[in-house]
């Protein structure tokens, strides 16, 4: 069941949408905390972290693309409720799973929030069918070989925090603190450093995921050795879908 949390500043508009949830979905929603700010929908969504948010464009005290500017926790789906069309294609890119015009009509209610399941059924299966093909270079061992000018490191794969590139050298960087430098371009280790463990964030940086601790709205990535890198704009959608799995 997803927790949800209603953003809509119409009292009756809210309570038309809450009874409604309650007709179509009432195994699938369950509505944790309702809003009609700006500043309560930040707050609540940081605070209660939902797997789902129905967000209206216009609010009291700003819009929901404002929430979703200012929420730090961005792991939720969102489906957009509102009597404008034309804000339809800044929706969408903010990876909304639909875009439902007023009066919201039951069915199409319905129909968004089973979108979201085919949705996460269908990239589980494609990180799954990726982790799959790529076990099959990876060393059993779970290790990679290093050659530098002092020999070869085994490095234990769960050590990696984040490789950095820069030309034709590749550091890798370990959760013991050391940095190891390689003579080779990081795209000769990407077979080897791939999901569902891996995520290339950015043309410089490739990062083991068990390790990202934060993500901020500004578009870089905290890692738990307190490590801020960016993440590429045309890599940002993946990414996030990534650690909210």
């Amino acid at each position: 069941m997803y927790k949800a949390i209603l953003i809509e500043d119409e009292h009756k508009l809210r309570e038309a949408l809450f009874l409604m949830l309650q007709m179509v979905a009432p195994e699938k929603v369950n509505v944790i905390a309702v809003a009609e700010s700006v500043s309560t929908a930040v707050e609540l969504i940081d605070e209660l972290q939902p797997d789902l948010v129905f967000m209206d464009i216009q609010l009291k005290d700003g819009s929901g693309f404002d929430v979703l500017e200012q929420c730090v926790f961005k792991k939720f789906h969102i489906i957009f409720t509102t009597a404008y069309h034309n804000y339809a294609i800044r929706a969408f890119k903010c990876s909304a799973i639909d875009y439902l015009l007023k009066p919201v009509d039951p069915s199409e209610l319905r129909a968004a929030i089973e979108k979201i399941g085919l949705l996460e059924q269908k990239f589980l299966s494609s990180i799954q069918l990726t982790a799959l093909q790529n076990s099959l270079g990876k060393s059993s061992t779970g290790r990679i070989s290093l050659a530098t000018q002092e020999g070869l490191h085994l490095v234990s794969l769960n050590d990696i925090i984040y490789c950095q590139t820069s030309g034709s050298y590749t550091t890798f960087n370990l959760s013991d603190g050391r940095a190891i430098i390689v003579s080779k371009p990081l795209k000769n280790y990407e077979e080897q450093l791939t999901l569902p463990d891996f995520f290339r964030i950015h043309q410089s940086y490739l990062v083991n995921l068990s390790f990202v601790d934060t993500y901020l709205k500004d578009g870089i990535v905290i890692l738990k050795d307190k490590t801020e890198l960016p993440v590429a704009q045309r890599k940002k959608d993946e990414f996030l879908r990534l650690i909210r799995l």
